[in-house]
């Protein structure tokens, strides 16, 4: 941030970006967008500017006493920002965004047993997965209408569809949709979709464009031009609107801002003694009652520590029991720093209300901890708990204190729910072995203590098999090769 009077325009960059004016008290008052700052900023502060400008328009010149830049990639990527930045400090010489019109965001609800693409203009905090925002409605619109039939995907409303959905549905006579109301695909054959779709959706692109470049060069082979044409279009919309660059913009832009400004505002906040340098975030995954396993995720300074985090499969706890679990996880976590003498973190969260908290003060008790402090981030209205009061600390939506703590909690969920998927990914392609005439249960756990999965398993041949796992012989060895690659889902 500079002051106005340090303005020169070869400071200014000539990229696309965003600015922010601010006033003498360094409220923001003007935020803009520009395909070249240095053009756009040139432009306000020019002298004779103000003589030809409207009223409205000198007025805000005369206001700017600091203003800022940030350079990004695209125009695209400052229309992002923009409306993000607009929304979050409501400057009041904006108008045109202050109508809380929002860009379109790909709603996916993955705890659902057959989940469907729909679309919001608001991020809630209710599970599910959030993609986005995308600036451009019609091409994305476009676009899932295209993804939710390439995947099989289903396009009505019931939660779990039945054979009377089925009548008034067209999807399936077009063969569309892989019609779960008829029960032609099961949950698990349908989330292995959903798990293609979402590789899609955070900009892993790819392969689905090698395909539609296959089709499309088939079709302009067969002469059906249009056809072709249509496909090519396609190629360049899914790039457009989910490439590689618009979703890492996306993701880093919508990431929480943390930092030690955040740190200390959490500090205050919660009346530590000590600054909180390192934080560790607790959440537990237990999807449709199956594989109930548990993350933990390390911030310090504020930001993710990636080489701390730490997955859990619940080993004590039998189904759904999302206190007990919590207790479990706590105390493996600091039984082992205590027994490793690690240092401790300076502050613990808990992802959940009172129930969740105290189950996991519990273990801390048991541990003789009691004095770490510890807190749980309720998602209803994002209140926070502490173990001394049943009444929540309520901070202002926009505290750096509380997004830091969501983005732990966050960050926690995500990291769980990737564990997950990738252990029922592993169960579904292992169960595999199980419809395999003379494999055994004894057989079946020496090929995955030999190759660790099936995933690992296709990427040898028969001959490794045989001579990795006792008693398998050639015969054997390439009837369940055989069987394992005519399986492997089709590029």
């Amino acid at each position: 941030m500079k002051q106005r009077s340090e303005y020169r325009v070869g400071d200014i960059t000539a990229k696309p970006g965003v600015y922010i004016f601010r006033d003498e008290l360094r409220q923001v008052i003007y935020v803009g967008k520009a395909k070249s700052l240095r053009k756009r900023l040139s432009s306000y502060f020019q002298p004779s500017r103000q003589r030809t400008v409207d009223p409205k328009l000198r007025s805000l010149i005369n206001s700017i006493a600091w203003f800022e830049t940030h350079e990004v990639r695209t125009e695209n990527e400052a229309m992002l920002l923009e409306s993000q930045l607009i929304k979050k400090y409501a400057p009041r010489y904006n108008v045109v965004l202050r109508d809380d019109k929002r860009y379109l965001l790909v709603k996916l609800d993955v705890d659902k047993p057959f989940p469907r693409l729909t679309l919001a203009r608001l991020r809630k905090d209710d599970g599910c997965k959030y993609y986005g925002p995308f600036p451009h409605a019609g091409v994305l619109r476009q676009v899932l209408d295209f993804l939710t039939q390439h995947f099989g995907l289903r396009s009505c409303s019931p939660e779990r569809p039945g054979v009377d959905d089925h009548k008034h549905c067209l999807n399936d006579v077009v063969r569309f949709c892989k019609a779960p109301c008829l029960e032609k695909v099961t949950e698990e054959e349908y989330r292995l979709q959903i798990e293609s779709l979402m590789q899609v959706l955070e900009g892993k692109t790819s392969g689905i464009a090698t395909v539609l470049e296959e089709r499309m060069r088939s079709q302009a082979e067969a002469m059906r031009f249009e056809k072709a044409a249509q496909l090519r279009d396609m190629i360049d919309n899914i790039q457009t609107v989910f490439g590689a660059r618009n979703r890492t913009f996306s993701q880093r832009t919508l990431e929480v801002p943390a930092g030690m400004d955040a740190v200390v505002a959490l500090q205050k906040a919660l009346d530590l003694a000590d600054l909180p340098t390192t934080i560790e975030c607790f959440d537990n995954s237990n999807l449709q009652g199956a594989s109930a396993v548990s993350s933990m995720v390390c911030f310090k300074n504020g930001v993710p520590a990636k080489a701390d985090y730490r997955h859990y499969r619940v080993k004590t706890v039998v189904g759904a029991n999302d206190f007990a679990t919590m207790t479990e996880m706590v105390d493996r976590r600091y039984s082992r720093l205590l027994g490793e003498e690690k240092e401790l973190p300076q502050l613990v969260v808990i992802d959940g209300g009172l129930g969740q908290l105290h189950a996991a003060y519990e273990a801390l008790v048991k541990l003789e901890l009691d004095g770490l402090p510890i807190i749980g981030l309720a998602k209803r209205n994002e209140e926070i708990f502490t173990i001394f009061s049943s009444e929540p600390i309520i901070l202002e939506r926009h505290d750096p204190a509380l997004r830091l703590v969501q983005a732990m909690r966050d960050e926690a969920h995500r990291f769980a729910i990737t564990f997950h998927r990738s252990l029922r990914r592993n169960r579904i392609l292992n169960s595999l072995l199980d419809e395999i005439s003379g494999i055994g249960e004894k057989r079946k756990k020496q090929i995955l203590t030999a190759f660790g999965s099936v995933r690992n398993l296709r990427r040898h041949d028969s001959a490794e098999l045989a001579k990795r796992v006792p008693g398998i012989g050639p015969r054997l060895a390439e009837t369940i090769m055989s069987q394992i690659k005519r399986s492997e889902p089709k590029k």
